[in-house]
């Protein structure tokens, strides 16, 4: 094993941790609802809010901070962390709350991509593709054990034991981050300017476009998985924590399938197929809502069909702009915080004036949207391609002719 290898890891370890910390909301959002005395819709917007203040303010602090040592940069980021948690377990009322996830948003945000960019100086630069899917494994995996863990605890004791324990894990990991990384220099920054830049291109802003309609489909349904599965289906606490951790690990397979899938059919059958299988499985979710015999292997099959198109999306986002696949990748973040804000804000709208059980039907729409997008996008560039590919051969032709 490489040396820094065992050091890649500990920085996935916290990367779980600082994911934990933003995908646990959806997990006891009923009982943060209850004990915080609002409705279900108006706690669905931490989301929202955790997801605007990521999209818009991780950028911002990135490039305000690109040329501070990373090692400083993970602590600093790590100590705001701690801060966000306390603000959760100390204040009371849903105000402090809501502060409470916009500083757990900027300091995950700041966390998650510095950890990438020293992962990927750690590792040998044959290696360095493996470093950064480690730590999107450690930051996906609070999904997968995080969220389950967390509506164990939250139906135990108290939800605010969770956000105690992550703040004190959280130090724990600062000390582990100062022990064992060492001082890494910073980068010229990237102005945000630049960045957007690239939304100026049509083929650009439609593939994310994609992303956008994909996510917040997603998140429409996935924000209130939680009391759809207790109130329609009627599943009891633990089959709820079971049925979260099972959506977990078929979401981890359904990534790597989708890696899978866009290197041996490519990006077009995987991408539309999966977001196709996405929206029916939502469909049949919402027909199906009242059997927990269905559901469960429902659920399943969404986590599974809804996260394979990461990695493919992903993989077609470079291929349109190689020479900028950092921003690329940086600006489908955004986007995806985006989606996932707007995703939980269209939710509460719906769960405050219609029953829970419609949300999936809104969430396969919104999906069916992003799949057309893709497929009307993919099928032009395809065109393209081909007419500049005929249009080469022949100036060939015509060459060989004189």
């Amino acid at each position: 094993m490489n040396s820094n290898q065992w050091k890649i890891y500990m920085l996935a370890i916290v990367s779980f941790l600082v994911g934990t910390s933003e995908f646990i909301i959806a997990g006891i959002l009923d009982k943060v609802a209850t004990d915080v005395g609002v409705s279900v819709s108006a706690a669905g917007q931490l989301i929202t809010v955790f997801s605007l203040a990521y999209a818009f303010g991780t950028p911002l602090i990135m490039a305000a901070t690109a040329r501070l040592e990373r090692r400083k940069l993970l602590l600093y980021a790590l100590f705001v962390f701690v801060i966000g948690n306390a603000i959760a377990i100390a204040l009371p009322g849903f105000g402090f709350l809501i502060s409470s996830r916009v500083v757990l948003a900027l300091s995950t945000g700041v966390f998650v991509v510095t950890a990438l960019t020293v992962a990927s100086k750690l590792a040998p630069p044959d290696k360095q593709g493996s470093a950064i899917a480690t730590l999107v494994m450690g930051f996906s995996t609070a999904l997968i054990i995080g969220v389950p863990i967390g509506r164990v605890i939250s139906a135990a004791y108290n939800w605010k034991v969770i956000f105690g324990g992550i703040g004190v894990l959280g130090l724990l990991a600062m000390l582990a981050i100062w022990f064992t990384i060492p001082q890494t220099d910073g980068e010229e920054p990237v102005p945000v300017r630049k960045q957007l830049a690239l939304l100026k291109e049509p083929k650009i802003l439609i593939a994310l476009s994609v992303t956008f309609f994909w996510i917040a489909g997603y998140a429409i349904v996935y924000t209130y998985i939680s009391p759809f599965l207790l109130t329609v289906t009627g599943m009891s606490e633990k089959a709820v924590s079971a049925g979260l951790f099972a959506f977990g690990i078929a979401s981890l397979i359904g990534s790597k399938l989708g890696g899978f899938g866009t290197d041996k059919w490519g990006v077009p059958r995987t991408l539309i197929g999966g977001m196709l299988l996405h929206a029916i499985t939502l469909i049949l979710l919402s027909l199906a809502a009242h059997s927990a015999v269905i559901v469960f292997p429902l659920l399943m099959l969404w986590a599974f069909s809804a996260w394979s198109s990461g990695p493919t999306q992903q993989y077609h986002l470079i291929t349109l702009a190689p020479e900028a696949s950092g921003i690329m990748l940086s600006l489908n973040s955004s986007v995806l915080q985006l989606a996932m804000a707007a995703g939980a804000g269209i939710g509460g709208i719906i769960v405050g004036n219609a029953p829970l059980a419609s949300i999936s039907w809104i969430g396969a729409a919104s999906v069916v949207a992003a799949a057309a997008i893709a497929a009307a996008s993919l099928g032009l560039l395809r065109f393209r391609s081909r007419h500049q590919r005929e249009e080469k051969e022949q100036r060939l032709r015509e060459a060989a002719k004189a």
